[in-house]
């Protein structure tokens, strides 16, 4: 007997997508799973474990999540889960919980047959069950999960990371990026700017950059970006790095400035670009966000 049709399987996705929508930053996929879980009434085998540990329902939905991504509905960035403009499209129109799953299987199946790999489709028991058994999928949930987990660590890591010691990291990648770090501001007050960079060592080509660093949880808000960019001058540019990220309001401001050019930093964007230039690294920088690489099975796509 099926255990779980592609109608449960739609609902829960629906559900999972007005979770989602509510929050339009994304939501980590632990909490939007939980909060899934919270919802909706699990049934005996939804909440059942498996031997090795972990819930059937977070593996239900997870592979269930797969053909949504594929369908161009739901992305998914470093355990972040975030809605697209289509998936809120679809959502709307296909108000039928399996009619909305069937047409996310669909386009997972269009995909997959168009890559050169492209192996036979594998059904699970049931006509009505959802395609749970594909080792494409099952690699996909492996990989997503240990990328999950492995940011989850290095994110904690920089946000704990000492305030002066996260300075002199930014000042680093600067360095590897090809510009002359001038000046790092000493622990203690630095009037708002903690880096002063440019793009040659004699400072004869502009512009010369402003940086400001702050390690915190809150993001910046809109007051917080108007105050750094009072200290820039016509000819210079600012950088602001900020583990906690920056308000909608605050990044709008940045985008569209016409005088006072600044460019805001968040902890994905400073991670992204330390692995893109972690060989330009010297060893001494390479210690503060120490990386090593891990060979998975490619997930496809």
């Amino acid at each position: 007997m099926t255990e779980i049709t592609r109608r449960r399987t739609g609902e829960l996705l629906r559900e999972l997508f007005s979770i989602l929508m509510a929050s339009p930053a994304g939501l980590q996929a632990s909490a939007a799973l939980q909060a899934l879980a919270e919802r909706v009434t699990l049934t005996p085998y939804e909440a059942d474990t498996y031997e090795s540990g972990g819930r059937r329902f977070d593996k239900i939905v997870r592979f269930a999540t797969v053909d949504c991504v594929k369908a161009g509905w739901l992305e998914k960035d470093k355990g972040i889960w975030t809605i697209t403009d289509e998936g809120r499209k679809m959502h709307a129109e296909l108000t039928d919980p399996e009619a909305f799953y069937r047409r996310a299987v669909k386009l997972y199946s269009e995909w997959r047959a168009a890559q050169p790999d492209a192996e036979p489709a594998t059904v699970a028991t049931g006509a009505d069950a959802p395609e749970e058994d594909s080792p494409s999928k099952a690699v996909s949930i492996t990989f997503e999960k240990a990328e999950e987990q492995a940011w989850d660590e290095i994110s904690q890591y920089l946000r704990n990371m000492p305030p002066y010691e996260f300075q002199e990291l930014v000042a680093d990648l600067l360095r590897a990026m090809g510009y002359y770090v001038s000046w790092v501001s000493p622990p203690g007050k630095d009037g708002g700017i903690d880096i002063l960079a440019q793009p040659d060592a004699l400072g004869t080509r502009p512009p010369r950059i402003k940086v400001q660093v702050k390690r915190q949880q809150v993001a910046v808000n809109v007051e917080g970006l108007r105050s750094f960019m009072a200290l820039l001058g016509d000819a210079e540019v600012g950088l602001f790095v900020c583990t906690g990220g920056f308000t909608k309001d605050a990044a709008n401001e940045a985008r569209t400035q016409e005088k006072r050019r600044v460019t805001l930093i968040g902890l994905d964007k400073l991670f992204d670009l330390w692995v893109e230039h972690y060989d330009k690294l010297t060893d001494q920088a390479r210690r503060r966000l120490p990386l090593r690489p891990i060979q998975f099975l490619s997930p496809g796509g």
